[in-house]
């Protein structure tokens, strides 16, 4: 693992120096994924890195733990709270529809949660040309073949170092870069809504995705889940569909 580690931490070196940028930025949401990028960040780039901590009405125990991570790391930031700011952008679109009798209350729950994932990358994506910094992104290798992610949100970024990464993977890297373990233990969660878990929302483990990832044998309802995420996702790995010529 220690090799993995100073390889990532060289990749990222790499990444800044191609770019011809300065340093590397990182949402904090006091996760493990984004625990173990801040990590790396810090090692990659000591003196030019920064992690931002992103409230939304969000529940405070994960600003909490967002601040635990950035004591662990030792790493510069700063805490930009978008509450105020979705609100009155949420209200203002939902209004416009509801005036023109076209406003699916139905669906506001994932709109709602996509907005805030959203107003969190422009944060980062503002931040970083300031700072003439990288976005770094925080998804792993789970989350990279089922797509859950935001599209243009948390799966906006410049550079995605725990891709190749599965969630067993970045728990054991958590543990190798002195990650907190409350934050190693907690139950994965985007904290997008109240009580709001990955597991509860996909249907199926972290621990079932690793499994068939490495081409291990899983239940036949979780592989079909898996399977099936992976499918309807596909459109947010492959980037903007254009017509042929």
């Amino acid at each position: 693992m220690q090799k993995k580690i100073d390889k990532l931490v060289e990749w990222l070196q790499n990444q800044v120096k191609e770019a011809n940028v300065k340093g590397l930025v990182v949402g904090i949401s006091g996760g493990i994924d984004s625990a173990v990028v801040t990590h790396l960040i810090k090692r990659a780039m000591p003196e030019h890195s920064l992690g931002v901590m992103m409230p939304c009405k969000s529940n405070p125990s994960d600003l909490e733990d967002a601040k635990k991570v950035v004591e662990s790391a030792e790493i510069d930031h700063v805490t930009v709270d978008l509450t105020k700011t979705h609100d009155t952008l949420f209200n203002t679109i939902t209004g416009v529809l509801t005036s023109e009798s076209i406003h699916h209350e139905e669906q506001d729950q994932l709109a709602d949660a996509n907005l805030r994932a959203r107003l969190r990358m422009s944060t980062l994506y503002t931040i970083a040309t300031n700072h003439q910094y990288l976005v770094v992104g925080t998804d792993n290798q789970a989350e990279w073949y089922t797509g859950y992610f935001t599209k243009y949100g948390d799966g906006g970024v410049d550079i995605a170092p725990l891709i190749h990464l599965t969630k067993g993977e970045v728990r054991e890297m958590a543990q190798h870069l002195g990650v907190p373990n409350s934050i190693i233990e907690k139950k994965p969660s985007a904290g997008l809504w109240e009580d709001q878990t990955d597991e509860n929302e996909m249907g199926t483990t972290y621990h079932y995705i690793d499994k068939y990832l490495k081409g291990e044998s899983v239940p036949e309802k979780d592989q079909e889940i898996i399977e099936r995420m992976h499918k309807r996702s596909a459109h947010k790995r492959n980037g903007i569909t254009i017509p042929p010529k």
